[in-house]
């Protein structure tokens, strides 16, 4: 039986500002998108979901894992990948970056790095293997990432804003590899389009659910809403 997802009564507060505050969700469906806009607590809910947060007070267990208290469950659980690639990547080669997590899992040096050569073949990279991270383009660090997450084989990946700052092809390519992916997948986007095939769509709105259902129920309201608040910043 799957957990999903449980975020219990969490409370937030970043910098002395309030993100969330008695917030409580619960995610299940294979595909979900959240939208709103900046400042709306989206990052923020990703980042509590893969423990990189931690709550005032409240609980986020994935898949029934405590992902604050226990690390090494959720390294097998939840991924993450960040809007910029640049602030993800900490080795100069490639093989090194997706080997880094494997080894955090407990694999040996060798075995990591075999299975990082393994990840590449599969993704049509091989001759990555001894290239320079910093090397690549935007999108294929950005591909590096996903690669490097997939290669620890969790059972939900998060996304954070992984459109921006790419080109149509590239943006296209990544949302096609990610619509390809087998796991649970999150994903947070300023752009409705992005998730409109999705099984849920969250909008948040001052760190509250301002809607919650399909694409066809939420999306449509969330543009009618933001065109509003365009037109008012334009009188």
């Amino acid at each position: 039986m799957t957990h999903g997802i449980d975020i219990q009564s969490i409370s937030l507060t970043r910098e002395g500002a309030e993100v969330f505050r008695d917030f409580s969700l619960q995610l299940r469906e294979r595909r979900i998108g959240i939208v709103g806009r900046n400042g709306a607590g989206k990052s923020s809910l990703i980042r509590l979901i893969s423990g990189l947060v931690a709550p005032q007070s409240g609980m986020v267990k994935v898949e029934g894992v405590d992902v604050l208290k226990d690390r090494a469950g959720a390294l097998e659980t939840v991924g993450l990948l960040f809007q910029n690639p640049d602030h993800q990547i900490i080795f100069p080669a490639v093989v090194e970056e997706i080997a880094f997590g494997l080894e955090q899992q407990g694999l040996s040096r060798a075995e990591a790095r075999a299975r990082a050569r393994s990840v590449l073949a599969h993704h049509g990279r091989a001759d990555w293997e001894d290239r320079l991270s910093h090397a690549l383009s935007q999108g294929q660090r950005q591909l590096l990432c996903l690669m490097a997450v997939l290669a620890m084989e969790p059972r939900w990946i998060l996304f954070d804003e992984p459109f921006a700052s790419l080109d149509m092809p590239t943006g296209l390519a990544i949302e096609a590899r990610i619509k390809a992916l087998k796991q649970n997948v999150v994903i947070v986007t300023h752009d409705p389009s992005r998730v409109e095939g999705f099984d849920r769509i969250l909008w948040l709105e001052a760190g509250k659910i301002a809607a919650d259902g399909s694409p066809d129920e939420v999306l449509p309201r969330y543009r009618a809403a933001m065109e509003d608040l365009a037109r008012s910043m334009a009188c």
